[in-house]
């Protein structure tokens, strides 16, 4: 790349360094905007050390698809480490409140896995609805921002918005993991028009 190249990234909202979380309701763009990063990444650097999680459940409500993994936007790049976990909507499927909570738990036990599972020594992480892992005390998001803050770059998307509920366990949990991931961020991008 010559000084009048224009960055491979340059047309993204946020530097790819750093940590950034991507928030905002359903259906605005965080996980294509993340997909978008992880291809201006692995364009100008390679796939190289490039671990991407996908916690993303996907299920349909009232006629719209909520969530959704990163492949829906094209395939995963050859070379990178990834792990899509198989997870829970747990205030969408859960017909109670003891329901949902346990369908969370059993996303923290699956996440808690596959983040122990991770290669020890990543350049760049990409993860999709990062808050899904941690809506159950047993998640520790923690073990998530201690294993960005190895990298070059991090970008994670949350959802962050009161549609699905607000008083609930899951909800009421939710909102102290967007607060924990806010607070870790370098930078945070807002996407949507409410809250």
């Amino acid at each position: 790349m010559t000084a009048s190249d224009p960055s491979p990234d340059a047309d993204l909202p946020f530097p790819l360094s750093g940590t950034t979380l991507i928030v905002g309701p359903s259906n605005v763009g965080k996980t294509r905007l993340t997909a978008r990063a992880l291809d201006a990444w692995v364009d100008s650097r390679g796939p190289g050390g490039v671990v991407v999680l996908d916690f993303a459940p996907e299920i349909e409500r009232d006629g719209r698809v909520l969530g959704g993994r990163l492949s829906r936007f094209g395939p995963l790049p050859e070379g990178v480490h990834a792990a899509v976990l198989d997870t829970h909507a747990p205030r969408a499927e859960g017909g109670t409140e003891a329901e949902s909570v346990r369908l969370a738990g059993e996303n923290a036990d699956r996440a808690r896995t596959a983040i122990d599972g991770l290669p020890h020594r990543p350049r760049a992480v990409f993860v999709n609805d990062a808050t899904i892992p941690f809506q159950h005390e047993r998640g520790e998001p923690e073990r998530l921002t201690a294993y960005c803050d190895r990298t070059e770059a991090a970008v994670l998307n949350a959802f962050e918005s009161d549609e699905l509920g607000t008083d609930d366990p899951v909800s009421r949990r939710e909102r102290e993991v967007l607060a924990t991931l806010r607070a870790w961020a370098d930078r945070v991008v807002r996407l949507g028009d409410d809250g």
